[in-house]
């Protein structure tokens, strides 16, 4: 259950329709969350409590308005107001007492009604509740025949005014759980054909029967990238997707005006009959006519300074056209879009970048004897950020051949700027000091703070030591990274979890060592080096991705070494949002005599 600071955060996201639709209203209204406190009242409530919102703020109403003729707090169990919050249904009371912070009780009805959360299985965020001071000789009146129909007529009066203005609340809570949900959903992906995809489907039908999106391309250029209506219906043969003419500028129309920087538009069914005064108005609207449109809001999307593009909802019921609250709706939502749009480019070239730099800083395999080796590089998919992978192989001074693959913590140009540094520094090092690995570890870790900006890393160092002919030991150690995977020509499939060592950054100082493990490599086998990309995808634990490494790599163990690593990373990466870096070593088969 969510606290009330959630629906706190939703009140301050509309606070000029809180104060037009409830702050004027002549009914008292409280707003409590799921635990009964206090976290909005409007005016009429404060006067009825007789304490300002800033004293009643955070208090459990059940304690000011719950109370028994002589002024005693009723029972909490005997409370229909809590009983209805806990199940999450409306309720009311007619027979309650509030006391006023002058310490006088005045008796009161209330109505309350639930605030949910479609998007999570309808969980309860607390209670709308209208608060009514009640006469205390009303049944003596009603009792009067000759007031018994003025009491009639006021009684129907107060039911119409209570559900007018339940009604205007209703709509206001609508709106702002729209806009919540809506800021929401932008706030899960960086991808802007996705980020509208969402959009369209939280806006039709709930707001609007249709929705387009236009985005501008250049200076003038316009794209319209979006256009969805209700299920199963088509605005016509033509497909209203694609480049729009361009945007120019002297023109009447909305939707010209608002690309051109203008402020947001409501237009009625009256407006949409103007003719069309340039070829871009004349497109949409044709698209208007095609959907039958009777109500009409074009928003900017960003800011006055800044229009990234234009929404365009559609109402096709006559009886129920746009008003000026689903104006300033509309338009928020259009500021946060446009936000999500501008960053999600900025977020692309950055990736770019990062991409680009990373795949040129990855270095050429060397030929070193009849050993093989392949690698790859997969950057994270769309929507996730280039990460700090990498892998490397060379010889060393000694003519022995040195492996590294290794994971900068991180997602971002830093990452990956970080893992060329790391790089660099972790060649000079194994070739100036060909001691054991762990020691080589050790001085990269010593040095990593005061010559890197890399803060944490993981990485596997090993070497493949033993004549061309055989046989071939390999000594490593491992900075808090996945396991190495040998693969043995009869078919066996291990991970060397030796050697494991705390993760860079950790500064063990002159007291502490990382091991360094050795082991045999039979001829033909292939071992594998990865990054924890390829083992890791959400929603599965890092045993189950191990696992599935295993039983690929074996089934594809017997392959060509490119096409095992080709295999492997599609075969594993469904799901994942890492990037992935592998390495494969096969060592040769002895020679026959002929060979030989």
């Amino acid at each position: 259950m969510r606290s009330g600071g959630e629906y706190e955060r939703r009140l301050s996201a509309e606070p000029d329709l809180w104060e037009q639709v409830v702050g004027q209203l002549g009914t008292a209204v409280a707003v409590i969350d799921p635990a009964g406190r206090i976290v909005a009242v409007n005016p009429a409530a404060e006067r009825l409590m007789g304490r300002t919102a800033a004293v009643v703020h955070g208090q459990d109403l059940h304690d000011l308005c719950h109370r028994d003729p002589g002024g005693a707090v009723i029972p909490r169990e005997r409370c229909p107001l809590l009983r209805a919050l806990a199940e999450g249904r409306p309720a009311h009371g007619d027979d309650d007492r509030c006391l006023r912070g002058d310490g006088r009780l005045v008796p009161i009805s209330w109505s309350a009604t639930p605030l949910t959360d479609d998007d999570v299985s309808g969980v309860c965020l607390g209670m709308v509740v209208l608060i009514v001071e009640t006469a205390a000789d009303r049944r003596a009146r009603r009792e009067r025949a000759e007031q018994a129909e003025r009491a009639e007529q006021s009684e129907r009066v107060e039911q119409a005014e209570r559900a007018a203005h339940t009604s205007a609340l209703e709509s206001l809570t609508e709106r702002l759980t729209l806009v919540a949900e809506i800021t929401d959903v932008l706030g899960q992906t960086l991808e802007v054909d996705e980020a509208l995809a969402r959009l369209s489907r939280l806006l039709v039908p709930r707001l609007a029967e249709w929705a387009a999106v236009d985005l501008r391309v250049g200076s003038h250029q316009v794209h319209r990238v979006a256009v969805t209506g209700p299920e199963g219906r088509d605005a016509g043969q033509e497909d209203w997707r694609g480049q729009l003419p361009p945007a120019g500028e002297a023109t009447h129309s909305p939707l010209v005006q608002v690309l051109n920087g203008g402020g947001p538009v409501l237009q009625a069914r009256a407006d949409l009959d103007a003719p069309p005064d340039s070829p871009l108005a004349a497109v949409h609207s044709a698209f208007l006519g095609a959907t039958g449109a009777a109500s009409v809001i074009t928003v900017p999307l960003g800011s006055r300074r800044q229009v990234t593009g234009a929404l365009t909802l559609v109402r096709t019921e006559a009886a129920r056209p746009f008003d000026t609250g689903d104006l300033d709706v509309v338009s928020d939502i259009g500021r946060r879009v446009g936000l999500v749009i501008d960053n999600a480019r900025r977020f692309g070239r950055q990736r770019a970048v990062a991409e680009a730099m990373q795949r040129n800083l990855l270095p050429p395999l060397p030929a070193h004897g009849r050993f093989q080796l392949a690698a790859r590089y997969q950057p994270a998919p769309a929507g996730s950020q280039v990460g700090g992978d990498w892998y490397d192989a060379f010889t060393l001074r000694d003519g022995t051949l040195a492996l590294v693959i290794g994971d900068v913590v991180g997602h971002d140009l830093t990452a990956a700027a970080g893992m060329a540094q790391l790089h660099g520094i972790l060649r000079s090092l194994a070739w100036d000091h060909p001691g054991p690995t762990g020691a080589v570890v050790d001085r990269l870790d010593d040095a990593m703070h005061a010559i890197t900006t890399v803060r944490m890393a993981t990485l596997v160092l090993a070497r493949v030591e033993g004549p061309d002919t055989g046989p071939w030991t390999l000594h490593w150690t491992s900075a808090g990274h996945p396991p190495p995977l040998l693969l043995t020509s009869d078919g066996n499939a291990q991970y060397l979890e030796s050697g494991q060592g705390l993760i860079l950054g950790t500064h063990l100082g002159a007291g502490g060592r990382r091991p360094s493990a050795t082991h045999a490599l039979p001829p033909g086998s292939t071992l594998l080096l990865y990054t924890d990309g390829l083992i890791e995808v959400r929603g599965s634990d890092l045993d189950s991705g191990l696992a599935r490494l295993r039983r690929h790599a074996l089934a594809l163990a017997h392959e060509s070494l490119d096409t095992l690593c080709d295999q492997l990373s599609s075969r594993m990466t469904p799901g994942s949002t890492d990037d992935i870096a592998l390495l494969a070593l096969r060592l040769p088969v002895p020679l026959t005599g002929a060979e030989a």
